[in-house]
């Protein structure tokens, strides 16, 4: 997958969730379903909570998550 199909399907806008990473036209943000996957919900859950989004943008919201981990450095 490449950057260009990521970014498609993830947005950032100042007016919406106070500009955090969203699935594209939603108000779900990026954290929230890598938060969900990493407590141990699968996609059919997550997607039956947030009909909104598809499988694919599941996947695009984790190749998102990864890449910020590739490219930035935070001190935990």
């Amino acid at each position: 997958m490449q950057n260009t199909e990521i970014f498609d399907r993830i947005s950032s806008e100042p007016d919406i969730c106070h500009g955090k990473p969203c699935i594209t036209g939603t108000r779900i943000p990026v954290y929230l379903i890598v938060s969900l996957l990493a407590e141990g919900e699968d996609t059919e859950s997550i997607i039956q909570d947030y009909p909104s989004i598809t499988p694919d943008d599941i996947k695009r919201a984790m190749k998102y998550a990864a890449k910020l981990c590739e490219y930035e450095a935070y001190a935990i």
